[in-house]
């Protein structure tokens, strides 16, 4: 009797036991969604008290910035009107270090900032050395007399004279430090002296002088804290809603995010929107696959076909006009009026004959097409590499005998990579926080539910088989009293 109650009472605590998770595991099923979308709205909103705070202030993924260029190797060729042809160098990778300051919180839900960018040279993951000599051509030559074509002859000649006292040509051999970093030029120290404003360098001259241990502009962004729904999109850039380097509003528009994070909770639909201060424009990538990163799932964000197209192939960009062969994009307006161009490296998606017209281009997608790899949950990129090609249209200028008898081509200068990935201990706290303890609560509400419909029926096998094995006793207990009942009637 006693073991038969100690049974009956293990049942009905299993079965309470069952009902506990099965409620646990309801509960959990209704409430978890909800309360991981509330941490992960904590979490990435720019607010000190937030996960990815720090990693906003001061980005932990280590950047690299690889740069390639492209030598050329008849320069003599082309000023007699021949085809050019050019060899890739590179890449020369420079480490990319990143913090903001002037950190300013306001009033309106958005917070002010300026983020400073400083390059090291990285010679084991170069190939090459800052010292290499690179023939190239001379932009500031090429851009002024280009900018002299339309007046009158002599200017154009007086330009001449002051070009060979100065000794300037329409190539210059260069090392790989002076073309990035800056290098002295008697033209650029005479261009300074009598046009002050012209140009934004005031001492040497370089593609990439004003970026180092420079800002790209104040930024003043949409913290999330108060409107969840413009979480990290861009208010304002240098105090300005839009900026006026473009023909139509819609090209001027500054639209997206500060490129660094985006709203979380993505799908396939999404794009990726985001300014860029160096192509002076908003840029839209659209989702290309889902995939995973160290076991992090991401979705993949490419540059569609569109993206550079001039306005007669993709309308919407009419406004970035004057317009040449679709595939790059004319950015004088925003670059000193040097007639120079943006595009994919080698002209990647861009009219074949723009590749065709330059000896030594490969294009491929496999190379030359940029992406982002971002967390769909938190809108957290996991890894990135946003490629891009600067060109420089170059022709011979009647009056200007520097130009020699150049024909009409955009000829690649060179083209840079932006790649940075999460790795290390910043990648295990992502995982661990953002991915693993979602995944675990994912799946214990479900192993919860289990659990307690399995030992719900506990108590009721228990009843079950009770009430099958009391009516088998007594079965049991009639059948020998029956037995010998029949055996004394015999006797009688």
């Amino acid at each position: 009797m006693g073991s038969r109650t100690g049974a009956r009472r293990a049942a009905a605590a299993l079965g309470c036991a069952g009902l506990l998770c099965a409620v646990l595991g309801a509960v959990m099923v209704v409430m978890v969604p909800s309360l991981i979308k509330q941490q992960v709205l904590k979490n990435v909103r720019i607010d000190p008290s937030s996960l990815s705070f720090d990693m906003w202030k001061q980005i932990p993924v280590p950047f690299y910035l690889s740069v390639y260029f492209f030598h050329v190797l008849n320069p003599n060729e082309v000023l007699q009107g021949g085809k050019p042809q050019v060899q890739e160098r590179g890449p020369y990778v420079y480490r990319e270090f990143r913090h903001k300051s002037n950190i300013t919180f306001n009033d309106n839900d958005t917070v002010s900032f300026l983020e400073y960018r400083s390059f090291q040279f990285q010679p084991h993951k170069s190939r090459g050395l800052e010292s290499d000599y690179i023939v190239i051509p001379n932009i500031l030559v090429m851009s002024a007399a280009m900018m002299m074509e339309d007046r009158p002859m002599s200017l154009k000649l007086m330009m001449t004279l002051a070009f060979t006292t100065l000794g300037e040509r329409a190539f210059m051999n260069r090392t790989v430090g002076e073309i990035m970093w800056g290098y002295e030029d008697p033209l650029m120290n005479l261009i300074n002296k009598y046009f002050p404003n012209m140009f934004p360098f005031k001492g040497k001259f370089g593609l990439f002088a004003e970026l180092n241990n420079s800002n790209s502009g104040l930024f003043t962004v949409f913290t999330g804290v108060k409107d969840f729904s413009r979480i990290h999109l861009v208010d304002k850039w240098n105090g300005l809603s839009k900026v006026s380097f473009w023909h139509s509003d819609q090209c001027n528009m500054i639209n997206g995010t500060a490129g660094q994070m985006w709203a979380p909770f993505m799908s396939p639909e999404s794009s990726l929107e985001f300014y860029s201060p160096e192509a002076c424009r908003s840029m839209k990538l659209v989702y290309k696959e889902a995939a995973l990163f160290e076991g992090i799932p991401t979705y993949r964000f490419v540059a569609p076909s569109t993206l550079f197209a001039n306005g007669s192939v993709y309308p919407p960009n009419e406004g970035f006009c004057p317009c040449r062969e679709s595939g790059i994009q004319n950015v004088s307006t925003c670059r000193f009026s040097a007639p120079l161009f943006l595009s994919h490296p080698h002209f990647y998606n861009a009219d074949p004959v723009l590749a065709e017209a330059v000896a030594g281009l490969h294009p491929n997608p496999e190379e030359h097409a940029l992406f982002l790899d971002i967390h769909p949950v938190t809108g957290i990129p996991m890894n990135c590499s946003v490629k891009l090609q600067l060109s420089l249209y170059m022709k011979a200028v009647r009056g200007i005998g520097q130009t020699g008898s150049i024909q009409p081509v955009v000829l690649p200068l060179l083209w840079f990579g932006e790649s940075g990935a999460m790795e290390g201990k910043t990648l295990q706290s992502f995982y661990s926080q953002l991915v693993l303890l979602p995944k675990v609560l994912h799946y214990a509400q479900y192993v919860l539910l289990a659990l307690g419909c399995v030992l719900l029926l506990v108590p009721i096998v228990y009843q079950i088989r009770s009430q099958v094995g009391g009516g088998r006793s007594v079965a049991q207990a009639e059948r020998p009293t029956a037995c010998l009942l029949g055996e004394r009637g015999a006797g009688l």
